[in-house]
């Protein structure tokens, strides 16, 4: 899935394109209003997180462009006004929500997935990106999370497409090229952690007992693997 940021400033900008990688995201940055409409028209991203005070067009005359062509791709409003009548302005013209600068990780993520939420349920309603299952574990795609009896977990949309990868490759080993193409769209150096650290991580949220995992199983030198029993 594929985000827009505009900000003009580059600690925040930066600041918001590592979060969005970590969650599993493509990202095109631009640093002034101009740049946002060009890239918005270039990369036809999922969703734009646009800043309202930036030079050149500030954030209301891009999402004014940007509605005019789309009414349906979501906007998020990153502003550090509090006042009332900005946030109305925002909606009338039709944002889905607003960032407050500062802005905590946590709170930038809870309103992220909730857009990604609204656009894999339309991806369900197309007939994609439907809930499966591993094991006793459901998978629910559309709402970044996964259930196991009362137990619901959230995901982020890297731990969605590692456990639908494993799903559709039921028996097989994953290889680490693979894992990394398919779910982080990029190739890695043979030496890295990252996709250890990652599968480290979804173990302790989704499997029973993290030390024995049943779902995402350790193939030495190779992968992961998850087997129907």
């Amino acid at each position: 899935m594929k985000v827009l940021i505009a900000e003009d400033d580059a600690h925040i900008r930066e600041g918001l394109v590592e979060i969005l990688e970590a969650e599993g995201y493509h990202v095109v940055m631009a640093a002034d209003g101009r740049a946002a409409l060009d890239a918005w028209r270039r990369a036809s991203p999922d969703f734009v997180l646009l800043d309202i005070m930036m030079p050149g067009l500030n954030g209301y005359d891009v999402c004014r462009e940007i509605r005019r062509a789309d009414t349906d791709i979501p906007i998020i409003f990153i502003s550090a006004k509090s006042e009332e009548i900005d946030r109305v302005l925002g909606l009338e013209l039709g944002a889905d929500d607003f960032i407050q600068k500062p802005f905590g990780v946590k709170e930038v993520i809870a309103r992220i997935r909730a857009v990604t939420r609204r656009c894999m349920r339309d991806a369900v309603r197309a007939g994609h990106e439907g809930p499966f299952m591993l094991l006793d574990l459901e998978v629910l795609p559309a709402e970044l999370r996964a259930r196991r009896g009362d137990q619901v977990f959230d995901l982020s949309l890297r731990d969605v497409r590692i456990l639908k990868l494993l799903f559709e490759r039921r028996g097989q080993v994953v290889d680490r090229e693979t894992f990394f193409r398919e779910c982080w769209g990029y190739d890695h150096l043979p030496n890295s952690r990252t996709l250890d650290q990652h599968v480290s991580k979804l173990r302790k949220r989704v499997e029973v007992d993290p030390r024995e995992p049943v779902l995402i199983r350790t193939v030495h030198g190779v992968g992961y693997r998850f087997d129907e029993l």
